[in-house]
């Protein structure tokens, strides 16, 4: 049970971030306020829209800070006058010790991998592409570095081969949401004993740019389906004037110089050098995503050669 007089802070932002924050205000645990991201402009009107967690805390009925610096006075102050236990985080940004030193229980992150495995910015996304059969969710005491405190507890989930990482999201959600209250519950109680990671074993999930979910047709198909898989669906991996939404193995080979999609007995394959994966969802330039087979009922050809991005 939580106690009374132990309060929160927490801080966050995407859809990732909102389940361990209802889960804590479910559990009846005293959340003092939550930190996130400015509104930003969204859709064609773009009209400022709030991150997910502020309007799962507007729901709560938990006040909201959104600063423009974490380093800012003002801001600084406020979370002074809030006099808060214990901060949390769940998907933000890397935070100032003069912010994450404040709380006399500390401050602890939720990181999407089993720590220190994928260090950084994807770790869902690179968890598939990485073609891992096991990964899962930490908790850890914040410091200077990014990702390399000591760990409190972790939880492990399996990946099965189909997998997407918008599926492994999904999958962490409910894990993530225990894992954040069993972390603090241990804190309250001092039952938790901190473990610090091994950067032998450490391994690193960068930040998704252009480059790195463009198709690398110098990886065979395996890889190339599990780039495809672990960019899914957001932020896509692309080539030319498509975005492959999700792909799998095939057993007949049909490599091509030049990479082209085919459609072969009413399926739809890349080739490439290297050999053929097979695509089963898929969206162009200024089309709606579509199954394999939908998009194939549109075409009037049975090849399109895929252009070199610009």
């Amino acid at each position: 049970m939580p106690y009374d007089n132990i309060s929160i802070v927490y801080m966050g932002t995407p859809e990732f971030a909102v389940p361990p924050l209802q889960a804590l205000a479910n559990a009846g645990y005293d959340v003092k306020a939550v930190v996130t991201v400015a509104d930003k402009p969204s859709g064609r009107g773009r009209k400022l829209q709030p991150s997910a967690v502020k309007k799962a805390s507007l729901d709560l009925g938990i006040p909201v800070l959104q600063p423009s610096s974490l380093k800012d006075e003002g801001f600084l102050e406020e979370l002074d006058a809030l006099q808060a236990d214990l901060f949390v985080v769940v998907a933000f940004r890397m935070l100032p010790k003069e912010v994450w030193g404040k709380p006399r229980l500390g401050t602890f992150n939720l990181h999407g991998s089993l720590l220190p495995q994928l260090r950084g910015a994807a770790p869902i996304h690179w968890a598939v592409i990485n073609g891992l059969k096991e990964t899962g969710l930490t908790t850890f005491l914040i410091d200077e570095q990014i990702d390399t405190g000591n760990i409190l507890l972790q939880e492990k989930l399996t990946i099965p081969p189909h997998w997407t990482t918008g599926t492994l999201h999904d999958a962490l959600l409910p894990v993530g949401a225990q894992l954040v209250v069993d972390t603090v519950n241990g804190l309250i109680e001092g039952s938790l004993s901190p473990q610090s990671q091994n950067d032998e074993d450490a391994s690193h999930a960068p930040k998704l740019t252009k480059d790195n979910t463009r198709l690398d047709f110098m990886l065979t198909p395996a890889s190339l389906v599990q780039l495809i898989k672990g960019l899914s669906p957001f932020p896509s991996a692309y080539y030319g004037e498509f975005k492959f939404l999700d792909a799998a193995m095939c057993e007949k080979q049909n490599s091509s110089v030049d990479p082209i999609l085919r459609v072969r007995n009413k399926q739809l394959y890349l080739d490439y050098m290297l050999g053929s994966i097979e695509i089963t969802q898929i969206k162009a330039a200024g089309k709606r995503a579509m199954s394999s087979s939908d998009y194939i009922n549109g075409l009037n050809c049975a090849q399109i050669p895929l252009k070199k991005p610009v």
